[in-house]
């Protein structure tokens, strides 16, 4: 059952973690949008149920893992490019989470999942890189992730379970549970909700696919949900 809110793949993988960057600054093309509230004015965005990695059976990373002192500037979202299961289990998302973990960590040789955080197709999320929850939690620092060449130390990057670079749509569940997460990381971090950013922004890549076309509204039910 889907959670309801109410407020070769190797080569696909490595191209999900960015290659090069984009010549323009993103900022400036929504500068114009962004929010003139102050951050102190926003309203509370409550966590949402978030997995953590113990919770469905993440491994030990093969090394260490590095924390950030400092906040992230922008979240930037990614696709998983697996099927896209109509399976929307809570046991669904933790084996889609294990299965993105062995092969960033087999596949690619990385020291964990790339991404901090994972939405399923039914809507629930996951925890990705160890220690990503704790330090969203903190509010003050975060993980650095492996999702988005030169971007992987301003920003964090939430993925989706799915292709959707050929025409699919996300599930109402995964939008919902997606704009909810955004919301809350922009509250902890301080993050502009016009500061949300596809994986193509910044590199040669389809990914996140249609949520790119989305992005607007993924800026809009974020900057509404902060008030």
């Amino acid at each position: 059952m889907a959670r309801d809110f109410t407020v070769g793949r190797r080569a696909l993988f490595t191209a999900a973690a960015g290659i090069g960057a984009a010549a323009a600054v993103p900022g400036v093309a929504h500068a114009a949008q962004r929010s003139s509230s102050s951050e102190s004015s926003r309203a509370q965005v409550a966590e949402p149920p978030i997995d953590s990695t113990a919770t469905w059976g993440a491994r030990s990373p093969a090394g260490s893992i590095s924390t950030l002192n400092y906040t992230p500037s922008m979240i930037i979202v990614h696709h998983t490019v697996s099927e896209n299961s109509t399976d929307y289990s809570r046991a669904r998302a933790h084996a889609h989470s294990r299965w993105v973990q062995d092969l960033h960590m087999d596949g690619n040789g990385w020291v964990d999942t790339g991404y901090n955080f994972l939405v399923s197709r039914g809507g629930y999320i996951t925890e990705g890189r160890h220690r990503s929850l704790a330090t969203l939690r903190g509010g003050s620092s975060f993980v650095l992730g492996a999702h988005t060449s030169g971007q992987n130390d301003v920003g964090i990057g939430i993925a989706n379970e799915g292709a959707y670079h050929d025409g699919a749509t996300p599930p109402a569940a995964q939008w919902n549970a997606l704009v909810q997460l955004c919301a809350h990381a922009a509250y902890q971090y301080g993050i502009d909700p016009y500061e949300i950013y596809g994986h193509m922004d910044f590199g040669n890549t389809l990914c996140p696919g249609i949520f790119h076309d989305m992005l607007p509204q993924l800026r809009n039910g974020v900057a509404g949900l902060l008030g």
